[in-house]
């Protein structure tokens, strides 16, 4: 009989969404994070209810045949990708497998499946990375870099990596250096004491604009004016066009501002979309793959075929990226946004692409739709990774729009969501896959849905 604790040896059969491989053992469900189907797994059982085992992976003992080498140093102690260590193609199949399932374990059937796309850049695409101090081990070394697998504090300090640009581990090694030499501790979470807490690196993929914002405690020992003056010492292949000091004295282990400040340059970098200019400030939601986003709002633009004289929502539009790339044709666009930092870069940014049929608006989904008196003929989700709030659904059906797109970035949010849209008239007609993000367990979903 399966026990907590014990160790138990599994073949893994498939993976559900995000990254759990999924065997069986001795009539159990176990549920394996970061095994691959066809490998054998040896883990130890963390939890046991319902029938089924949550058990943490201590060791692969059979490989599966399809595995390659992963190409990065870290990959077995990073908790930053998932599928180093497999092909593209076989990557492709996972995440098309997992939504599909996904979808008609929800009852969503009878749709036209358009494929999976993959990002043209697979390499270095990322161009936002919140990269974490802590230490190497307990007690250990101070690091600068990601969560380590299966950890709570450890942080993997970053030599290589296939998915960041070069500058982002050339940028991490001099500010680790620089607090090395002066002794300065990371932020503890559970003690909630120590000062470093987040560096966050944004860079233009095409303008080569680097953002630098260091995050810290409040109270600091150390000179910001010095701490500036080894960044601009640095040399990248990027050019270095804003240095940031954000305080944050909340307990909560998240990148927060309650002050920030500006120590060199401006607090935003630039990048283009398509033909289009964006302003992208610290805190401003920007695709972090600027080409894979190409690709991806490229399928929505399919979908939304002809937008001629279309009056069109876009809500949850971040920095107003989608609404500026539909507003070209359409006779008008009314972006919604709850950070008001990107509603006020979105007006900014259709100044700067002298765009002038865009409105944009910032508050609350649910609630900022109660105000809209234009009456849509199309309007584009595109939610946070929980996805549309069940009372904000209502809302959205209530507009009665011809065609709705959903643009998803997790399938188990919009599995839910569909299900609600198809139970209050609404069809999915087609659904297309993006590997936007390769190598990592996340997947884009695009779904055109129709009102029958």
């Amino acid at each position: 009989m399966a026990k907590k604790n014990e160790i138990i040896e599994v073949k893994i059969e498939y993976i559900d969404f995000p990254n759990k491989g999924i065997g069986n053992f001795e009539n159990y469900k176990v549920i394996v994070k970061n095994a691959l189907p066809e490998q054998v797994a040896k883990c130890k059982i963390t939890k046991k209810r319902d029938g089924k085992l949550e058990a943490r992976l201590e060791e692969i003992k059979e490989h599966a045949p399809y595995e390659i080498k992963s190409g990065c140093s870290h990959f077995d102690l990073c908790g930053g990708c998932a599928y180093q260590n497999i092909t593209m193609e076989k990557e492709n199949e996972i995440k098309e497998n997992q939504v599909l399932k996904l979808l008609d374990d929800a009852g969503i059937k009878g749709f036209k499946y358009d494929g999976i796309e993959i990002s043209p850049v697979i390499n270095g695409y990322r161009n936002k990375c919140e990269f974490s101090f802590g230490d190497t081990s307990k007690d250990g070394e101070l690091a600068l870099g990601m969560r380590k697998r299966q950890s709570f504090y450890e942080v993997v300090t970053l030599n290589d990596c296939n998915i960041i640009d070069k500058d982002f581990t050339n940028i991490i090694h001099c500010v680790l250096n620089f607090f090395k030499e002066r002794n300065v501790p990371f932020y503890h979470k559970m003690r909630h004491d120590g000062i470093l807490r987040h560096l966050v690196v944004r860079k233009g993929a095409y303008t080569g604009e680097i953002l630098i914002n260091l995050v810290t405690a409040k109270d600091i020992n150390f000179s910001l004016e010095d701490f500036t003056k080894e960044l601009l010492s640095l040399e990248t292949q990027g050019k270095i066009c804003g240095i940031l000091h954000t305080e944050n004295d909340s307990v909560a282990d998240i990148v927060k501002s309650d002050k920030t400040k500006i120590l060199y340059g401006r607090d935003y970098f630039t990048d283009k979309l398509f033909n289009l200019e964006f302003k992208v400030t610290a805190f401003s939601f920007f695709q972090t793959n600027t080409k894979g986003a190409e690709k991806l709002y490229s399928i929505v633009k399919e979908y939304a075929g002809d937008a001629q004289n279309k009056v069109i929502f876009d809500l949850y539009c971040g920095t107003g990226t989608i609404s500026q790339i539909m507003a070209e044709k359409s006779k008008k666009v009314i972006g919604i946004e709850i950070i008001e930092e990107a509603i006020e870069a979105a007006k900014e940014n259709a100044k700067l692409n002298k765009i002038e049929n865009c409105e944009f608006i910032a508050g609350d989904v649910l609630k900022k739709v109660d105000e809209l008196t234009d009456k849509p003929d199309l309007i584009i989700v595109d939610p946070p990774r929980d996805g549309i709030h069940p009372k904000a659904i209502g809302k959205i059906i209530n507009f009665e729009a011809p065609e709705i797109i959903y643009v998803s970035c997790k399938p188990t949010s919009l599995a839910r969501d569909l299900v609600i849209f198809e139970s209050n008239g609404y069809k999915t007609k087609r659904v297309m896959c993006m590997n936007q993000f390769g190598r990592t367990s996340h997947v884009e979903t695009v779904c055109l849905l129709v009102k029958e």
